[in-house]
């Protein structure tokens, strides 16, 4: 399959990059058809943290979009944006050809870029866009914790 032909991904995240749900999606996609993924990590406010997470977030990909064998081609890079993740997207969306958008967010109650509504502003630019949010986590109550007594209070 030439290049041109090859299905192109741009994967917005941040401290998301690495999670289970996105990883278990990009192995899922590559298995499908030969993907290319491009993870832009936006809202970069440290270059030096931004490089460690943008090393090691590929490092996961690339294991995802090979597979559990290991055994497809994977072809995955990555980008650093700036403060502004709708205008990075916007930005990485003229530079380049993409057939579609996975944006990987926080749990909904701690997510900025829920907040910022950009999974809607992203689908406005007319590029399909699919949103990669774990569950919220579970908040523990007095039933949730035992005492030394060894039973449920």
């Amino acid at each position: 399959m030439s290049p041109s032909t090859r299905h192109r991904t741009l994967i917005v995240a941040n401290r998301t990059a690495a999670t289970p749900l996105l990883l278990d999606e990009i192995e899922r996609r590559a298995g499908e058809r030969p993907t290319e993924f491009v993870l832009l990590i936006p809202d970069v406010t440290s270059t030096k943290t931004a490089d460690w997470t943008l090393n090691e977030a590929l490092v996961s990909i690339r294991r995802a979009a090979r597979g559990l064998t290991g055994h497809r081609t994977a072809e995955v890079r990555g980008m650093l944006g700036g403060p502004e993740p709708l205008e990075s997207v916007k930005q990485a969306l003229a530079d380049e050809h993409f057939d579609d958008v996975i944006i990987s967010t926080l749990p909904r109650r701690r997510s900025e870029f829920l907040r910022r509504d950009l999974p809607r502003r992203v689908e406005e630019l007319g590029i399909p866009v699919t949103v990669i949010t774990p569950p919220a986590e579970k908040r523990m109550g007095l039933e949730d914790i035992a005492f030394g007594g060894g039973g449920p209070v």
